[in-house]
């Protein structure tokens, strides 16, 4: 049964047109043309009708150390495999290949400081540091098929060290800089990495985050890792243990660390990199992605929804521990040659006005954000932005979650001053790339990720496969493979085919609830399983309900997803007490504290109600749909099941 939703539908026929000067000269609509198309539903139907040809056309454009013998291998579904036989590596086309051309002294980053530091990097200085970091893990032996681990703040060397691994061979599981100890340890676990690479700290709203205290913690709790490299960024110092730590300045000080490292060949089905998503279970899914697909996805899908030109100055303001800051922080801009614009710390520090300011200081063109960001921003009003010459922006974007229209409008309005399309992506960690997006081609709908990309088929369905009505609630599948699909999870092929595949066989089961109006939009609702999107961070409940249950005061523990104005949901709490312990503020504080320790700071709960029993049914099952409907003073629906 699929959820409703707890809010009425916003006004699906409110259309907002792009100017037509911005589709005439839009990457998307040059390809169109290429190909003898008008407009772009005809080359949509033309990329569904000859989707291998598509991808493949897109793949022409990148360069391979050898060609490829089949463009999709559908042979032992759904293990799909991309671009069968063809030699790359993901770094030579987003590094290597531009030091051939002008593009080698173009600016690839700019970075700014959350103190106002700033550092550039053209792309042959990019190649420098990354060959540098590749020599010095090299010396310690991370060689081809190895998972090293990176745990940063968002500064430049994250980038690096993601890049380094991928040049020789090794795949990159990055551990977001905000998570506990204990997340650290479990990912670090699950990855068997020997190498991890961390930094003595990070800046946020002014205080530093002591990284390295964090990793020592962590450390403890995993033998596995032989070798912790630590850059120096807060240069406050950071606990050392001698044999296992090495600062990073250090290492990159001996003639081993030259700037030149040949880049590794790779087969396209080679393993990328690792990144942990929550799941139903307590346990983390470490999502595989691969070379060759996952490049030519993320390349495409930033060409054509952003509409990367070189002249452009891009912000994705995520962060690179999270699959937008991999696929369209570090990836795809630099393979398709683009001048990025990092920042590493909060957007209203140490006023409202930050991020405004600094679009109007570095001339960005295009901004991709979250509408927990949009969300907080418009919060402090429209005079922070209206400070600001903001007209250097060409282009909006919002991921993460569904973005309410109020929000939508705000951002269209007050930063792109009606000038700017927003586009709208909905895709996972697991899809690697957009799936449901706009391009500058299309009219949009304020709250709809519009229709799905080129080469796609995404639909609304019922549990037994069959279509929804228009505007009927229903489950969100992807009808066909697609190049950036994950191939599997790390370590447990059959969560893969459970958790993907067999929901709504044969389709891709997204775990999203959707809705498809007339016009063939689609508006996202939410998540169908036991995740909670918090500021657009996935949790998993049973993680929570798990950090919860460590404490000693705790017997049994629910969590669930709220509306929250500003985060999309925030996480409510139910609680059941030991025996001697009794509700209280004072322990409702430690609670929370206690799973911001345990998980990190994002996973601390927003309240906690303590109860003394918990809807469940006869098998025991935590009925979280039942908690939800009490919070909100709705309807619980079918209790059947439940065993009180």
């Amino acid at each position: 049964m699929t959820e409703t939703r707890d809010v009425a539908l916003p006004d699906t026929s409110e259309l907002y047109y792009p100017d037509p000067a911005l589709v005439e000269q839009s990457n998307v609509m040059a390809y169109a043309r290429s190909k003898g198309f008008n407009s772009y539903d005809e080359l949509y139907q033309w990329t569904i009708s000859h989707r291998e040809e598509f991808w493949a056309d897109m793949a022409s454009q990148l360069e391979w150390f050898k060609p490829w013998d089949k463009v999709l291998d559908d042979s032992n579904k759904p293990f799909y495999q991309w671009f069968v036989g063809g030699k790359t590596n993901i770094v030579y086309n987003a590094i290597d290949r531009h030091l051939k051309t002008w593009r080698k002294n173009k600016l690839a980053l700019i970075w700014e400081g959350e103190d106002g530091s700033q550092r550039t990097y053209s792309y042959y200085q990019l190649n420098y540091e990354v060959s540098r970091i590749a020599n010095v893990l090299k010396s310690m032996g991370v060689k081809k098929g190895d998972i090293v681990t990176i745990y940063m703040p968002r500064i430049p060397e994250l980038m690096f060290s993601m890049l380094a691994c991928a040049k020789i061979g090794a795949a990159h599981s990055v551990v977001y800089g905000g998570f506990s100890e204990a997340a650290l340890a479990d990912r670090l676990a699950d990855a068997k990495s020997k190498v991890l690479i961390t930094a003595d700290g990070g800046y946020m709203r002014g205080k530093v985050v002591e990284l390295k205290k964090i990793v020592n913690e962590a450390l403890s709790r995993t033998p596995t890792v032989q070798t912790c490299l630590v850059f120096r960024h807060t240069n406050h110092g950071a606990p050392m243990e001698q044999g296992r730590d090495f600062w990073m300045h250090d290492l990159l000080g001996l003639p081993i660390a030259n700037g030149h490292c040949p880049t590794e060949e790779m087969d396209a089905e080679d393993m990328l990199f690792i990144l942990y998503t929550s799941g139903t279970t307590g346990k983390p899914k470490g999502v595989v992605h691969t070379h060759g697909g996952y490049m030519v996805g993320t390349y495409t899908t930033l060409k054509f929804v952003f509409d990367i030109k070189d002249e452009d100055r891009y912000w994705c303001a995520a962060d690179p521990g999270w699959i937008t800051g991999h696929s369209f922080i570090v990836y795809a801009p630099l393979i398709n040659g683009a001048t990025s614009f990092m920042y590493e710390g909060a957007p209203n520090y140490p006023y409202p006005d930050r991020w405004w300011s600094m679009v109007a200081k570095h001339g960005i063109t295009i901004l991709y954000t979250a509408p927990t960001a949009i969300r907080g921003l418009m919060r402090f009003g429209d005079l922070w932005p209206s400070r600001h010459d903001l007209s250097t922006l060409r282009l909006l974007g919002s991921v993460g979650e569904p973005i309410n229209p109020e929000a939508w409008k705000w951002f269209y309005e007050k930063i792109g001053h009606g000038r700017c399309p927003i586009m709208d992506t909905w895709w996972q960690t697991e899809t690697g790339h957009f799936m449901i997006t706009p391009t500058p081609a299309v009219p949009l709908k304020p709250g709809s990720a519009t229709r799905p990309f080129l080469g796609i088929e995404a639909d609304v369905v019922h549990e037994d496969g069959s279509p929804c009505a228009p505007d009927e609630d229903g489950l969100l599948v992807i009808k066909n493979p697609w190049p950036g699909m994950m191939r599997t999870i790390l370590n447990d092929p059959q969560r893969y085919v459970e958790g993907y595949w067999q929901k709504v066989p044969p389709y891709y089961a997204a775990g999203d609830s959707a809705r498809k109006d007339k016009d063939g939009y689609i508006w996202v609702i939410g998540r169908l399983d036991d995740v909670i999107k918090v500021s657009g961070y996935r949790l998993g409940t049973a993680e929570v309900e798990s950090a919860l249950v460590s404490h000693p005061a705790v017997a049994e523990a629910a969590a669930i997803g709220l509306p929250h104005e500003v985060k999309g949901n925030a996480i409510h709490a139910f609680v059941i007490l030991r025996a001697g312990y009794e509700p209280s503020h004072d322990l409702e504080e430690k609670l929370r504290a206690h799973v911001g320790h345990e998980l990190g700071p994002i996973a601390r709960p927003d309240s906690i109600t303590f109860v003394t029993s918990l809807p469940k049914t006869r098998s025991g099952k935590i009925m979280r749909r039942v908690l939800r409907a009490r919070a909100l003073g709705l309807p619980e629906g079918d209790v059947s099941t439940l065993e009180e």
